[in-house]
């Protein structure tokens, strides 16, 4: 049977999960926090908003919040480890299970092939469910 790593994420803490197999329960592989994403926009800023030129004679400002640049970077981080993940052949399944804006974040920076490795997308917040908990709500979809 084919490990399942699952990942249960928000926009600053992530724990990624392996289970092998039915009734086997979850075991922590490892554990991400991204404490700028915590922050609140003014302490992310440092001065005045970014300045982008767009040309000669014409500029813009970047209308994007530091906090969701900081939420996008941490979703970036995230797909690279699922990336590594893949090309060592560490799990064969995955399941996403994250609050729907960061659902976002993650299905916009995964690749393709790992991106085909997800079977299931669960738009919540688990963060805080303890293994045995998280294993009784995600039960239907461990073991497919």
């Amino acid at each position: 049977m084919a490990i399942t790593w699952i990942l249960v994420a928000n926009a600053s803490l992530a724990r990624l999960y392996a289970n092998y197999g039915p009734n086997k329960g979850l075991k922590l592989v490892k554990e991400l926090m991204h404490p700028q994403s915590r922050l609140k926009n003014k302490e992310l800023v440092t001065d005045r908003p970014g300045v982008i030129q767009s040309g000669p004679g014409g500029s813009y400002e970047s209308h994007t919040q530091p906090k969701d640049q900081a939420a996008r970077a941490f979703a970036q981080e995230l797909a690279q480890e699922f990336h590594k993940g893949r090309l060592r052949k560490a799990f064969g399944r995955a399941i996403l299970v994250a609050p729907p804006n960061f659902m976002g974040m993650l299905n916009a920076v995964l690749d393709a092939p790992t991106g085909k490795l997800v079977s299931t997308r669960l738009e919540k917040d688990y963060t805080k469910s303890a293994p045995p908990v998280l294993a009784e709500r995600l039960g239907g979809c461990i073991c497919l």
